[in-house]
């Protein structure tokens, strides 16, 4: 649709390349496919999607907004409710695709990891990185100390939780890049809280890659790279999108609202005005684009506004928050248990996925 408006500065941010790509395939037809990017997707697993992106060129990255390299993304809908055995199950799948990605970058068990819990622990939502760093199972003192009492199985594993600007006073790409240069790893895992543009999204997808990360990012804050450039060894990202935008939510309700109408259209034959949600039978987030009204239905309910394409609709959303300073940064109530939940998981995961000797069996013992 034409118009006038320059929504350029009002471009949605997101920490997951999975929706970046999505983003730029809503703009193309199927004539013009965004190509130097691969896509594979797992669902065989009940409950538990897994998305494989592989950007393979610079000029796709540029497309997307990301860099080239390796993106596995886990979406789990029913992570939300808080259940062990869901839990369980994730960390089985994390520990898998995490184990993966370390065989397909040739590192072996013998190589040393720092992981680096990303986050500030005053703040909730943005605690994931010294959460999961409270979990881990660290080794390399026993390495120093006391080898002869490590048995085989074990990986040479250290950890910091390095803080925020905002407390410390120091960037935390130069408090990492100083614990690098001193005890060597041969790689790193940074571990961070990200940002997403879909409520579904949230508190219930956990991304890793193989790119490194930007803290702050997905929220504008522009912090340095901690990437194998800027510290020398292979760097491992994994992020769980705890927060979205106040716009995302507008336009997220938005879309809800016209998906219920599309549904109650094709559900009853009754008059529009008395439709109810009573009679509408449960329906699985998101809504897609078959499940909305006609163009025209849309304009008739909401407007201008319901008919403009999806990405159109959200920056148009943004563009008029953001002026006010209402486009909050926002998060779920429950995200105290989720975030206990959630940095068990990846923290069991990454103890299983870096130590050959802990499994599922004894895995609870290094977690709390």
């Amino acid at each position: 649709m034409e118009h006038d408006i320059d929504l350029s500065q009002y471009a949605i941010r997101t920490d997951l390349a999975l929706e970046a790509h999505e983003l730029v395939q809503e703009q193309q037809t199927a004539a013009d496919q965004l190509s130097g990017v691969q896509l594979e997707q797992d669902d065989k697993e009940p409950g538990i999607k897994v998305t494989r992106l592989r950007v393979e060129t610079e000029e796709a990255g540029r497309s997307i907004g990301k860099l080239p390299g390796r993106y596995i993304t886990i979406e789990v809908p029913k992570l939300r409710d808080n259940d062990t055995a869901i839990e369980d199950q994730v960390a089985r799948r994390f520990t898998r695709e995490f184990a993966a990605l370390l065989s397909e970058l040739g590192i072996t068990e013998d190589k040393k990891a720092l992981v680096v819990g990303l986050g500030n622990w005053n703040v909730t939502p943005d605690a994931l990185g010294p959460m999961v760093v409270e979990n881990l199972l660290v080794t390399r003192h026993l390495f120093t100390l006391a080898p002869e009492s490590v048995e085989e199985g074990y990986r040479e594993v250290s950890a910091i939780s390095p803080g925020v600007l905002g407390i410390t006073g120091i960037e935390t790409s130069e408090i990492v890049l100083g614990v690098v240069q001193n005890s060597k790893p041969d790689f790193v895992i940074c571990i961070d809280a990200l940002a997403s543009r879909a409520l579904h999204r949230v508190n219930t997808t956990i991304q890793i890659s193989d790119t490194g990360i930007h803290p702050g990012s997905g929220i504008g804050n522009k912090r340095k790279a901690l990437d194998e450039k800027t510290l020398g060894v292979p760097v491992i990202a994994i992020g769980v999108p705890t927060v979205v935008f106040a716009s995302t939510i507008v336009n997220d309700a938005i879309t809800y609202l016209l998906g219920h109408f599309g549904q109650s259209m094709k559900e009853s034959s009754r008059a529009f005005n008395k439709l109810s949600v009573s009679t509408l039978p449960e329906r699985k987030e998101p809504y897609t684009e078959e499940d909305l009204p006609d163009i025209e239905s849309r304009k008739t309910f909401m407007g201008l506004v319901g008919s403009l394409p999806e990405q159109e609709k959200q920056q148009l959303i943004h563009e008029v928050l953001r002026p006010l300073g209402q486009d909050l940064v926002v998060t779920p109530k429950e995200v105290d248990d989720f975030m206990e939940g959630i940095s068990n998981v990846i923290a069991s995961g990454l103890n299983r996925a870096l130590h050959k000797t802990v499994d599922e069996k004894n895995s609870g013992a290094y977690t709390h």
